[in-house]
């Protein structure tokens, strides 16, 4: 049994470590999806920008509600698009700024705030990198040692449940623990 554990914690540590040194990557290649999202809305609502200049002193606010108080349906619904272009630009622009910290700030995020679609579209098309800078190594090192500690104390518990119930199943089933009438 020392040699199963031995080799499986071993293992264990090793693809841990190798999983942290690509999380930077995962993070990187998350960050650029969202800049390319966040430069396309912003081409998307150039037009309605120079619209804005024009007419409303360069306020797309303006514009929007310019179009939301129109009778026409047509023009309304273009103002309630322009105003979701407007919300995705906000939180396009706010995800990259996140993004820009410490790669634990940049995980931190991604876990809990991160958009599960951008998550999804990332790991399709993801392509594993392990970075060699100090920032990545560091991070790959502390992962995997975090990693493996808790598979040795989750060994450890389970080894120590296995041995309480070995040993009371031989206590009840030893000729001395039984008491006789009489």
């Amino acid at each position: 049994m020392g040699l199963i554990r031995g080799l499986l914690d071993r293992i264990v540590l090793v693809v841990a470590v190798i999983a942290g040194g690509l999380l930077p990557s995962f993070a990187a290649q998350y960050r650029q999806r969202v800049g390319g999202r966040l430069d396309q809305v912003l081409q998307d609502l150039a037009p309605f920008q120079e619209i804005a200049n024009r007419y409303h002193r360069g306020s797309l606010e303006a514009l929007v509600k310019h179009h939301l108080a129109s009778p026409d349906p047509t023009f309304h619904d273009e103002g309630a698009a322009i105003q979701a272009m407007m919300d995705a630009a906000a939180q396009l622009r706010a995800a990259y700024e996140a993004l820009q910290g410490t790669l634990l700030q940049q995980l931190t995020w991604l876990v809990t705030r991160g958009d599960p679609e951008i998550a999804r579209a990332t790991w399709e098309i993801y392509q594993p990198a392990f970075g060699l800078d100090t920032e990545s190594l560091v991070f790959a090192a502390v992962f995997g040692v975090v990693v493996w500690l808790v598979f040795l104390a989750v060994w450890a518990g389970l080894g120590a449940i296995g041995s309480a119930i070995t040993s009371r199943g031989r206590a009840r089933m030893s000729p001395h623990t039984r008491v006789r009438a009489g």
